[in-house]
């Protein structure tokens, strides 16, 4: 049902943003054939970026397991695969072996240092790849170091919905042109893309590169978070004119008190001031007061509240598969509704039914099995 429905896309297993950019396009319908390694070491846990595809496991140092890719990029409509640059050439893999058996598939490749560069073959993790962009040296208190972000900015919004971004951009284009072509997804070049605001506030005189001291940094007293009596947080964010006088309406607060809401040298007094006034009554005490209001005010809520808040229930922004809580597919599909298509599966779990279904007979599956080139999970 998914606005992918129809499209074949190959995962070279991975970790991080090529898992996520495969969940991402599962989820929109697209049929997804991941490519595990052969007796792989068991995962443990739940891994939920590997959802809605199935596993196909292949030895990549067996000839006939390169052979079998290859052949299923035949029937695909795209590739995605996240090693280190050139590694997929030196396997028989690289964009040109594969558009030797399809001119249209859309080659999709996601690295941290992007496919050229000095440290395009340097290791990394998502905290180096933004701390390149400026964004790393932007968060956090200005009395502590940079603080990291999860790992949400480089491996998943700069790679993973770049790369999906990229790969769908790509298919739309194939369609009209009939020819594949490389997408380069690098997370510093993801990164600095999601940067492109803050650099726009610094080219106006906006921003300054100091932790703490600015407009969306926690440095104003209106934009940030605070601790309640009870020990948990709220956040709020009436930025614009007509939400800070409801917000300081609703906390009671003189408008006269506050010469100017953008002059940097009183937030600090004022941000004082309303911690002091944020102790005074507990979370869900606050949520009472300002939930629902235009004073941009939520709850700071943990993994277990989330799920449970009755905005996230009324739209489902959580759903429970197959015995999991887990985030819903997004976005929104008004005519073609995006779904979980199955749970994560085990490496090798669907090599001979998937196999089977994109065009390899019973007897070429067996030849397969018995010279190593693919393992099947249920065989042993």
């Amino acid at each position: 049902m998914g606005p992918l429905t129809g499209f074949k896309v190959i995962e070279l297993a991975g970790i991080g943003p090529g898992p996520m950019c495969a969940m991402l396009l599962a989820d929109m319908g697209a049929e997804i054939i991941r490519i595990d390694r052969v007796n792989p070491p068991s995962r443990g846990g739940v891994d939920l970026l590997n959802r809605g595809r199935r596993s196909v496991s292949v030895d990549l140092k067996n000839p006939e397991g390169i052979e079998t890719i290859l052949r299923l990029t035949g029937e695909a409509d795209a590739l995605i695969e996240g090693f280190r640059p050139g590694v997929t050439e030196r396997l028989g893999l690289g964009p040109d072996d594969c558009w030797a058996r399809n001119p249209r598939l859309v080659y999709g490749r996601v690295t941290g240092w992007g496919q050229d560069g000095p440290l395009a073959q340097a290791a990394g993790h998502d905290i180096n790849y933004i701390a390149l962009t400026g964004a790393l040296h932007a968060i956090g208190d200005q009395n502590n170091p940079p603080a990291p972000p999860l790992n949400l900015i480089g491996d998943f919004g700069g790679g993973a919905m770049y790369l999906a971004l990229g790969v769908v951009s790509a298919l739309l284009e194939s369609t009209r042109s009939g020819k594949g072509q490389v997408v380069d997804a690098a997370m510093v070049d993801g990164a600095a893309s999601l940067m492109t605001f803050i650099y726009g506030l610094k080219a106006s005189g906006q921003w300054i590169d100091e932790r703490g001291r600015n407009l969306v940094d926690g440095g104003a007293y209106f934009y940030g978070t605070y601790e309640t009596a009870d020990g948990k947080f709220i956040c709020i964010a009436p930025i614009e004119m007509q939400f800070h006088a409801e917000f300081l309406k609703r906390m009671s607060i003189d408008p006269g008190d506050i010469a100017n809401q953008m002059d940097r040298a009183q937030w600090p007094a004022l941000k004082a001031r309303l911690a002091v006034i944020f102790k005074t009554k507990s979370r869900d005490e606050w949520c009472v007061h300002l939930e629902g209001t235009d004073v941009c005010f939520a709850p700071v809520l943990d993994t277990d509240e989330a799920p449970n808040h009755p905005h996230n229930k009324a739209r489902d922004v959580f759903v429970e598969d197959f015995g999991v809580v887990q985030p819903a597919p997004a976005p929104r599909f008004g005519r073609t509704p995006s779904a979980i298509q199955s749970p994560p599966p085990q490496p090798g779990e669907h090599t001979s039914a998937a196999l089977a279904d994109w065009g390899f007979t019973t007897d070429e599956i067996a030849t397969l099995k018995e010279c190593g080139a693919v393992w099947d999970l249920g065989s042993d």
